[in-house]
């Protein structure tokens, strides 16, 4: 009778646990492991099932990066249950506990029909503080973002340092945007001038999320002019932030974009990624490594495109 090897034993001990104590993608990803099949097999069995799920989906699963939420994904999980030759409902119960704990499980990404709304509600917005114009009569030659991520895994805030040129006489203001989480309190957010600006009129709406407030420069801009200026956002008001994304409606300078986690909440792995429209897939993923005395991680993009641009964290 054979013998199971040491790496076999580990294996199947590993699965035991984490099947006993989830997360879901940690006990995923030792079945497969357990089993030794790649992914490939995994969905070529899943497809004998009747079931239809990507390699791609898969991977993301067991990586923790998504979470199977549709009725198509969740009939794929209890078939997994059986390729896999685990206990019945052991992974569809971790899915359950997940979903018990919302504010830790909750995605921060918003979809397509929030996205729009939002859109619908800045121009309002901005029509109030009279800014008719998208780009307020300059152009962005720089932007650096530092976003702050506190010890409850909150988007505590984030500053901003811009480099603008006038393309118009009379320019004495940029109008600031802030997009909260899901489930934050713009109405209890700060909004700090640092640096040769001060804060003018503020405007919020609390179900997109949205905060735009006049920057106001104390100089009035000839055209071909540049000006420097810094200012913070202090907010903290939602739950588990996952993510950070920012727009842009037309191609600009310079774009760099740092995420700082307190020492009491580090990620287990970030990415960026980038995305056409709000209703286009993701694409460009690309790992991003953790800096070990800073706990930050960066992207730098030396001319914006038209589109999104993000960094996404996953959290253990």
């Amino acid at each position: 009778m054979p013998h199971a090897t040491p790496s076999a034993d580990f294996a199947t001990a590993e699965l035991d646990s984490a099947l006993r104590g989830g997360p879901f993608h940690v006990a995923l990803r030792a079945a497969i492991a357990a089993r030794g099949l790649p992914l490939q097999r995994v969905q070529h069995h899943l497809s004998r099932h009747g079931v239809k799920v990507g390699v791609t989906s898969l991977s993301y699963w067991q990586q923790g990066a998504r979470r199977p939420q549709r009725p198509e994904s969740l009939r794929a999980v209890r078939a997994l249950e059986e390729i896999l030759e685990l206990p019945e409902e052991s992974l569809i119960r971790l899915l359950a506990e997940a979903d018990e704990d919302s504010p830790e499980r909750r995605p921060a990404a918003r979809s397509y029909r929030a996205h729009l709304a939002a859109s619908d509600v800045l121009d309002r917005l901005l029509a109030d503080l009279g800014q008719p114009a998208p780009d307020g009569g300059v152009h962005i030659l720089g932007h650096h973002e530092v976003i702050r991520v506190g010890a409850r895994r909150e988007l505590a805030g984030r500053e901003s340092h811009h480099i603008v040129r006038a393309h118009r006489d009379g320019v004495d203001r940029f109008v600031a945007v802030h997009y909260g989480d899901p489930g934050c309190s713009p109405a209890r957010m700060a909004v700090h001038a640092l640096e040769n600006c001060r804060t003018g009129r503020v405007r919020v709406h609390h179900d997109t999320g949205l905060l735009v407030t006049e920057v106001l420069f104390d100089t009035r801009l000839r055209a071909g002019d540049t000006h420097l200026f810094r200012y913070g956002v202090e907010d903290g008001t939602a739950g588990v932030s996952r993510e950070y994304v920012r727009g842009f409606g037309s191609a600009g300078g310079q774009y760099a974009l740092q995420v700082r986690f307190d020492a009491a909440a580090l990620p287990v792995r970030c990415h960026r990624f980038t995305q056409h429209s709000p209703a286009a897939p993701r694409g460009g993923r690309q790992e991003l490594p953790l800096s070990g005395p800073h706990h930050s991680v960066h992207l730098v993009e030396p001319r914006a495109r038209t589109g999104m641009l993000g960094i996404g964290w996953d959290w253990e």
